[in-house]
């Protein structure tokens, strides 16, 4: 389940995600963006990631067609969890061209805060 916080930064979505990622998720995500930011205007995500227990597989198509219709706003991905196959995934992130990720454990929080200012 996918919960949108109120974010402190204008150019940051702060989300946090426990359980599966479901079609829903996708969608509540992208309308948030479509509502604060312009076609082309860039963002940061904050994304604190509690038990993940994968996703189904609506979420993954509609999540992947989230991010290829998003790319080119992707700014920085700040991940903040305990699990190593999310701090994983983080690191290959930066990976992917033009989108700058980094993992952060919980009591990182601040610092996720101000890495995404940087």
């Amino acid at each position: 389940m996918l919960k949108i916080h109120p974010s402190p930064e204008a150019s940051t979505i702060a989300v946090e995600f426990e359980g599966k990622a479901t079609q829903e998720d996708a969608r509540v995500l992208d309308n948030h963006v479509k509502a604060h930011f312009k076609d082309h205007e860039t963002f940061n995500v904050l994304a604190v990631m509690h038990d993940i227990d994968g996703s189904t597989l609506k979420g993954a198509i509609e999540g992947v067609k989230f991010d290829t219709k998003r790319w080119n706003q992707f700014k920085k991905f700040a991940v903040v969890s305990e699990k190593k196959t999310v701090e994983t995934s983080a690191e290959l992130g930066n990976l992917l061209p033009g989108i700058k990720s980094k993992h952060f454990k919980k009591d990182e929080l601040e610092a996720a805060w101000n890495w995404l200012k940087e």
